[in-house]
């Protein structure tokens, strides 16, 4: 999906794409929270399979598009690399106030729900687990999200004026003048994959989506499964987790000022490691989660943001190939989560129901897998940038 989005980005201009893709997420994602329309208690798994799977295609195009679109506009807006780390953590800044919204709002309908069935708003004793009676909650969450979403996509394609691109480069052939007067070489798709930075950057990135979405994808069986908390912590502690990397998103220019990317990135790590041994010493951290979830929020914060402003100093001055670098980034991120959520789901140890006893350790080494285990691959990506610093090598070499 990110391909087509970085060649419908390199034949048309960044806005119309962004905006494509966000009726393509105002279209579908309401439905892939809604119940199945004509589904009953009969209905096989594989009927409602193929009823959400066209909504789910038609969200991921969107949301690929709408985040490429809007992430390539970072090097055409600024060059200077301080400036490019002030971006980026303005804009996690603000998904994370999205997200904080958002988990403020599902706090909110959880806590209405639970005060609507036992009268007395303090009562969390009756409907603490996730089940059916929850759907018009999340129904309804994502009908608000879809609404917020959408008056703020209008005033961003109304505010925002794009720069005319250059002409697009195409492949020299025998009418080819000898010599260009280009200032310097245009980096095209297929120059990228000589580049051994562009691998370097692109398996950080990878590991640091996997640490980033796994910790959220989790989270919430590990609070549910492991911890046996109520359902309202589902919604509290990724509050706190986002509320943590918010604060974070603050400290990344000076940070990344005084001590340069690698070692904020590597800052980033040892919050997350931190995390995962106090998950790996502490079978029952009760309220104690509250301040792991700030080390998590915190590291995850400082790792994507360096992460993403380390692909902005690998494209460089190359905005014209910058969708296909995020593009080709963003498909990596996703095959290798989903490989992964495969590879934790056929180790689940309950195939025959959603949760046994045998879970409660198991989503609890899940969380130290995809947080501590993935930050020491993190860790050796990060140690080869230390010997081989993010530069382009062949940028200046002949191109066939």
């Amino acid at each position: 999906m990110p391909e087509l989005v970085t060649w419908l980005d390199a034949h048309f201009s960044t806005l119309p794409l962004s905006l494509g893709g966000t009726v393509c997420v105002l279209l579908s994602f309401p439905f892939i929270f809604s119940p199945c329309l004509g589904c009953g208690a009969s209905t096989p798994e594989w009927a409602a399979l193929l009823y959400y799977g066209p909504f789910i295609v038609v969200f991921q195009f969107g949301w690929a598009a709408t985040q490429i679109a809007h992430l390539s506009l970072i090097p055409e807006l600024v060059t200077s690399d301080h400036e490019k780390v002030e971006l980026t953590a303005l804009r996690y800044a603000f998904t994370v106030v999205a997200n904080i919204a958002v988990y403020g709002a599902a706090w909110l309908l959880l806590h209405l729900q639970a005060s609507s069935h036992t009268g007395a708003p303090e009562d969390i004793t009756v409907g603490d687990q996730l089940g059916a009676q929850d759907v018009p909650v999340f129904r309804n969450l994502s009908l608000a999200v879809v609404g917020v979403g959408a008056v703020f996509s209008l005033l961003f394609h109304l505010g925002t004026r794009e720069r005319r691109r250059p002409r697009r480069v195409e492949d020299p052939d025998e009418h080819s003048p000898l010599i260009s007067s280009a200032t310097g070489p245009l980096l095209l798709w297929k120059h990228w994959l000589r580049e051994p930075a562009f691998y370097q950057v692109g398996i950080l990135y990878m590991t640091t989506r996997l640490i980033v979405n796994l910790s959220q994808t989790y989270i919430a069986m590990y609070l549910t499964y492991s911890l046996h908390l109520p359902k309202r912590f589902i919604a509290t502690i990724p509050l706190v987790m986002y509320l943590s990397g918010f604060f974070s998103s603050f400290l990344m220019k000076p940070l990344n000022r005084s001590i340069g990317r690698n070692f904020t990135y590597f800052v980033g790590l040892l919050l997350i490691l931190a995390f995962a041994a106090w998950v790996a010493l502490v079978d029952g951290l009760g309220v104690a989660v509250y301040a792991a979830a700030v080390l998590l929020g915190a590291g995850c914060a400082t790792i994507l943001v360096t992460s993403l402003s380390m692909t902005a100093d690998l494209i460089g001055p190359h905005s014209q190939s910058g969708a296909f670098v995020y593009g080709a980034m963003s498909f990596s991120d996703k095959v290798a989560n989903g490989l992964a959520v495969m590879a934790v789901q056929s180790l689940h140890p309950c195939p025959s129901e959603l949760c046994c006893k045998a879970c409660t350790g198991f989503y609890h080494w899940v969380m130290v897998a995809v947080t501590g285990g993935v930050s020491v691959a993190a860790t050796l990506v990060l140690c080869s940038l230390l010997v081989w610093p993010i530069r382009l090598r062949n940028q200046n070499r002949d191109r066939p």
